[in-house]
């Protein structure tokens, strides 16, 4: 059967993209790793790669259009293949033959009646319902699937919009996955510890007794044939790769000097630190995608070395590397709840506020000749970390629109100046506050510094909370 092509959810809150362009044709031969599409999402434009081999038979959506995710956009299959019965089961073709003409009333109501028979309506019809369908979102671009590390519902369970469903493992780092939706939790796809692909389903929710059978019905099948895809042919396309691997170092001398290759076959490349120069491209046009990086053997990269001229060869010897083998070590140690809160509060900024960067060479030499006099006749000794703290609060006090708030719909010009001073400790970073310094002296900055020293080492510093944000006071 026929494969559908959906909108992948390329981010967490991606929820459309907009088909750039079209890189393939009904009719263009295709194979896994060959760019279909350009997509445009809330963040970027990134490439929408075919996980599979055939001709692309159907194009449901023209470029420039905005596509919601999980919308079927093509199909790929076998060459004069009927794709109808693909699209029929995802509930994309059911429109197309009553706008032609082709398909008489009498299949309709067949089709109306089918999903009663088999006790359960079709996903759209459940849609209509309020029923949600949560699959395997697409969080990162190199994830092919994820791990349910762990579920926070169960089934029952009612569920808010803004509630976290489960914790998923990708190939980069363990992240939430919440339902948007609000209702009673129907239906657990994935138990834990088990994998799904991206667009499997793996929870639906909806009104408390809604009958979604014929959502599993429909929407699990696409799953078990992926992954028998994958499985099936893997032999003929390693043959495949072996047989283009042969001609496409002559295509690719031919071209420009640029390296033709996919975004994820660059990335994984870099990753493992491999030259792409010396990978052969097995896709249209000898362009290198991710089975190429993953079949590449270094042991092939002397073959080149052979059709080089003697006299190169001659002229310079290749250094002799001693061989060393390695133990893998290494010890673990749990994160302490001070450093999990430090790792959350500074994500937050970084994540939830404008940034800018801005670097200035400054001649200390006066500064130096200050702090020099000052110590002469100060009750306590300054240093030139006092003198910065002063010099910032004094500039944010003169430069308004820097002393300022970012607050989602407007923007807090502050009067005052509180400066934080990061002081690292044993089992982390705190960071209190020296609050209205632009009014303070210097020695008063540097006995109030001091003190918070002091409270850090001896951990007796208690925490404020002020906005979204986690600030540290003694």
């Amino acid at each position: 059967m026929a494969d559908v092509i959906k909108m992948p959810k390329m981010s967490d809150t991606m929820t459309e993209g907009v088909l750039a362009k079209w890189h393939k044709k009904v009719g263009d031969k295709v194979k896994s790793g060959d760019v279909l599409a350009e997509v445009e999402t809330d963040k970027a434009t990134m490439d929408m790669e075919s996980y599979w081999d055939g001709t692309l038979l159907y194009v449901g959506v023209k470029e420039g259009e905005a596509v919601p995710v999980d919308a079927v956009m093509a199909v790929i299959g076998k060459e004069g293949e009927d794709f109808q019965a693909a699209l029929d089961a995802e509930g994309a073709g059911s429109e197309k033959p009553k706008a032609e003409g082709e398909a008489p009333k009498t299949e309709d109501k067949k089709e109306e009646a089918a999903p009663a028979q088999g006790g359960g309506l079709s996903e759209e019809e459940l849609a209509a319902k309020g029923v949600t369908v949560i699959r395997m979102p697409l969080l990162s671009d190199t994830m092919t699937e994820g791990v349910i590390a762990e579920w926070h519902k169960k089934v029952g369970d009612q569920v808010k919009d803004d509630d976290v469903l489960a914790d998923v493992e990708t190939d980069k780092a363990t992240m939430e996955v919440m339902g948007y939706a609000t209702g009673t939790l129907l239906h657990i796809g994935v138990e834990k510890g088990q994998a799904a692909k991206v667009n499997g389903i793996i929870a639906i929710v909806g009104p408390e007794g809604t009958d979604v059978s014929g959502i599993l019905a429909g929407g699990s099948a696409p799953t078990a044939k992926a992954e028998s895809k994958e499985e099936a042919p893997k032999e003929e396309k390693q043959a495949t790769t072996a047989d283009a691997g042969a001609a496409a170092p002559v295509a690719e001398s031919s071209s420009d000097s640029r390296v033709k290759a996919s975004p994820l076959a660059k990335k994984i490349a870099k990753d493992k630190g491999i030259d792409l120069s010396q990978v052969a491209g097995s896709a249209e046009g000898g362009r290198i995608i991710k089975k190429d990086i993953e079949n590449f053997k270094p042991a092939a990269a002397p073959a080149k070395s052979e059709s080089a001229p003697a006299a190169e060869k001659s002229s310079a010897a290749a250094p002799v590397i001693p061989t060393f083998v390695g133990e893998v070590k290494f010890t673990e140690q749990p994160v302490s709840q001070m450093r999990k809160v430090i790792a959350k509060r500074l994500a937050e900024s970084l994540f939830t506020a404008p940034h800018f960067y801005l670097t200035v060479s400054i001649d200390m030499d006066n500064a130096m000749a200050a702090r020099t006099a000052i110590n002469a006749v100060a009750p306590v000794k300054v240093s030139f970390n006092d003198i910065v703290i002063k010099a910032v609060a004094v500039a944010l006090k003169k430069h308004p629109a820097v002393n300022s708030s970012w607050g989602g719909d407007k923007i807090r010009f502050n009067e005052h100046t509180n400066i934080g001073v990061a002081m690292a400790v044993e089992d982390g970073l705190l960071v209190p506050v020296v609050r209205f310094a632009d009014g303070k002296s210097l020695s008063h900055i540097s006995a109030e510094v001091k003190d918070f020293g002091g409270k850090a080492k001896a951990k007796k510093a208690t925490t404020c909370r002020l906005g979204r944000f986690y600030f540290h006071r003694f």
